[in-house]
């Protein structure tokens, strides 16, 4: 069955970096566009980040672009995104998805547990 773990978060001052992982198995990784979400209590969950099958693509939210990085690694079966100078206000439970990419994102009901990022001094 399709299993997503994420990893890599924790509590960082503000203006800190993290890097987030998401191993994918169950599913042909390589064959699927993935996104990273996020979802501060309160909140409805936001699209951040997406990448395209083969990484042909990466597109990110306005509050993140410039300071964020989708990647991937299909040999390891694993997306990452790296986040720099973050803020108080990117505090919040990150989840990655597997989906499709024609011009916009079509999300799946697949997600992972989620990995929690606190921005705080």
């Amino acid at each position: 069955q399709v299993q997503l773990v994420e990893s890599g978060g924790g509590l960082v001052q503000p203006g800190g970096s993290l890097r987030l992982s998401c191993a994918g198995s169950g599913f042909t990784f390589a064959k699927w566009a993935m996104s990273w979400y996020r979802q501060a209590p309160g909140n409805e969950r936001e699209l951040v980040a997406t990448i395209t099958v083969g990484g042909g693509f990466m597109g990110y939210a306005d509050s993140v672009k410039g300071r964020f990085a989708i990647s991937r690694d299909d040999d390891k079966n694993t997306m990452y995104l790296q986040m720099n100078s973050l803020k108080p206000e990117d505090t919040a439970v990150y989840l990655c998805n597997l989906g499709q990419y024609t011009g916009r994102w079509y999300s799946t009901p697949f997600w992972g547990q989620g990995t929690q990022v606190t921005v705080s001094s």
